[in-house]
């Protein structure tokens, strides 16, 4: 470089340097996996399911051991078939990525940069303004009302600068959904240059008649994305599998920014065989339909208050007096055996959430918590 192009007071610096803005990103904080004490532990932070992945996926994912030095479809053309044949949709119009936060990593880095703005409610997955930050863009957070996305709030901040909105319908750490009347009340709402995403992670557990994933929609209208996982109902949260279905321009713009060889074989030929088990689908709506109201109710009987949940894990809610609050009893629970998620990240300091376990974690931790409230009761 020559003199003259070199800023006069400018300093080089002695290692590589983050562009701006990276560094003021809050990391994501997984949930704990360790106990400190009890002799059996029950991890119920993050929201997996107690019933484990379908055998058959299991067999199908050793089933590719063999072939492990050959390189994967890198269009997961048949993947995104047996998709489309489980929903009745266009394979040509779906995405697939190593879990559904690489599909929402690629819409936002598509659609956001410097000036740009992108909206997400007050509870929303904190993935959201991570991946927002990343891409450069300003996180916007609408206000909720009853812990639940809330339509207007998000209608009142969206600006010429806002290009995506960010729904969790269910919602993660809450529980709560929006009808989808509500839903379509936004997206005409919306001008038709945002990007409605409908992230519908936990969609299978909800039983309500005036729930819908929003497959329809973004398969209907030029300016919203569904994505959908494979971590939660299906069970194969260790091997990443994610999808996004949405316009045609909206997916062949994500597929130019996607890397080559994004979900890997063993994790396709997993989800292929998920999807084709009926019965080990079933079997988990069941658990979950049998586990999730005696949940609520066994920890309400406590004297606790816990949020309306539609989906697999109940958000509890501790008295703000010293020796009784979230942190209190996470630090017993915990010296027991059984690990909940801390919601401090979520700007819910005094709740944890509990994923639906098995009928053992579930009693043994409806019973910590009995002893807990016992405890500290005044």
């Amino acid at each position: 470089m020559s003199k003259s192009s070199k800023t006069p007071d400018a300093k080089p610096a002695d290692r590589p340097v983050p562009r701006p803005g990276v560094l003021d990103i809050a990391p994501y904080v997984p949930g704990r996996s360790k106990a400190t004490g009890g002799s059996k532990v029950y991890k119920l932070s993050s929201n997996e399911t107690p019933l484990g992945p379908s055998p058959a996926a299991v067999a199908a994912y050793q089933a590719t051991a063999a072939k492990l030095e050959i390189y994967p479809d890198g269009s997961a053309g048949e993947l995104r078939a047996a998709i489309a044949d489980a929903y009745g949709i266009n394979a040509s119009r779906i995405i697939c990525g190593n879990g559904s936060d690489d599909v929402l990593a690629m819409v936002s880095h598509v659609y956001l940069g410097p000036g740009d703005e992108a909206i997400y409610s007050r509870h929303g997955f904190n993935v959201y303004p991570i991946l927002i930050q990343a891409a450069g863009a300003t996180p916007v957070v609408a206000p909720e009302k009853d812990l639940t996305a809330y339509v207007d709030g998000i209608l009142e901040r969206v600006t010429d600068k806002t290009r995506i909105v960010f729904v969790a319908n269910p919602n993660n750490p809450t529980g709560t959904y929006l009808p989808f009347s509500e839903i379509r009340r936004l997206h005409a709402s919306l001008p038709p240059r945002v990007l409605l995403v409908l992230d519908a992670a936990y969609s299978e557990y909800v039983r309500r008649n005036d729930y819908e994933s929003g497959i329809e929609l973004a398969g209907s209208a030029p300016n919203v994305l569904m994505t959908r996982t494979f971590s939660k109902i299906y069970g194969l949260a260790g091997v990443r599998l994610g999808w996004g279905y949405g316009p045609a321009e909206v997916i062949d713009a994500m597929n130019r920014i996607r890397g080559p060889f994004n979900v890997s074989a063993p994790a396709m030929a997993a989800g292929i065989a998920a999807l084709r088990d009926r019965a080990h689908i079933d079997a988990a709506v069941a658990h979950n339909e049998e586990w999730l109201p005696r949940v609520t109710e066994g920890i309400r009987s406590l004297g606790l208050e816990v949020t309306p949940s539609v989906g697999n894990f109940v958000l509890i809610h501790f008295p703000e007096e010293k020796g009784r609050r979230a942190v209190d009893a996470d630090e017993y629970l915990v010296s027991h055996g059984i690990i909940l998620r801390v919601m401090t990240s979520y700007h819910l300091p005094n709740a944890l959430r509990m994923t639906i376990g098995s009928a053992e974690a579930n009693e043994a931790t409806i019973a910590a918590l009995r002893d807990f409230v016992h405890r500290t009761a005044p």
